[in-house]
């Protein structure tokens, strides 16, 4: 296949070059998507500031748990740059426990650390719904552009529908997520809102990557496909 055909079918011509690569490389492609979101360990790592935050504060009160939390997602970071890991994720973990604790600070319950949380699954929520009906699904748009792909894959209907399914996997996921805490914040149960949003995180993340390294496989086979009828016709 010519760069020319690649790139018309919507297949970026350094990922055609992989396909000709012995089985087992082709899919390193679609292992990338976990790395982007930091990787096993950066899911690991988040969960330890919330741990230490439940636990201390159990214990103790609320400042006790803050400085606690932000020491350990600082600490953290430090153990991630030195051992030369993913800069982004660390700088994401500090931030993210930085403003859960403000929330917290700021409305006096330490329930309200959760509360970041809890809204912006609704907020990722709504935008991967809305993605879907605009007819962008973001699953699609998102690894086309981190991999420097075209969109023609929004005119083939196979593809388009896969990456439908993925968004809307990731739909469901924070979905459950803020129905799930949003209850439970509702009756106080700091606890059990701190276990279910790592409970939650883990199973239904590993579900909605699942069904989405499934999608961009499905797209690219479609456009694969496209290109060599493009390529006999040519002919």
């Amino acid at each position: 296949m010519s760069e020319h055909d690649a790139s018309a079918a919507g297949i970026n011509p350094r990922q055609a070059d992989d396909d000709r690569r012995p089985e087992g490389q082709a899919g390193v492609s679609e292992q990338t998507l976990l790395e982007q979101m930091g990787g096993v360990s950066g899911l690991a790592y988040s969960a330890v500031p919330i741990v230490v935050f439940v636990l201390v504060s159990s214990f103790t009160s609320m400042m006790p748990a803050i400085w606690a939390s932000i020491g350990v997602a600082v600490a953290i970071a430090i153990f991630r740059l030195v051992r030369k890991e993913p800069l982004q994720p660390a700088i994401s973990g500090v931030l993210g426990v930085a403003v859960c604790s403000f929330i917290a600070y700021r409305s006096g319950e330490t329930k309200g650390f959760f509360l970041l949380g809890i809204w912006t699954s609704l907020i990722y929520g709504g935008v991967f719904l809305a993605s879907v009906l605009a007819r962008w699904p973001l699953v699609g748009v998102a690894w086309s552009a981190l991999n420097g792909l075209g969109m023609n894959w929004r005119k083939q209907r196979r593809a388009m529908r896969a990456y439908d399914i993925a968004t809307l996997s990731w739909t469901a996921v924070f979905a459950a997520k803020y129905v799930v805490q949003q209850w439970l914040y509702d009756n106080d149960q700091t606890g059990w809102l701190a276990f279910a949003r790592i409970a939650m995180g883990y199973p239904l993340t590993g579900i909605a990557l699942i069904v989405t390294v499934w999608a961009i496989r499905r797209a690219k086979k479609v456009a694969e496909e496209q290109a060599a009828a493009a390529q006999i016709s040519q002919a």
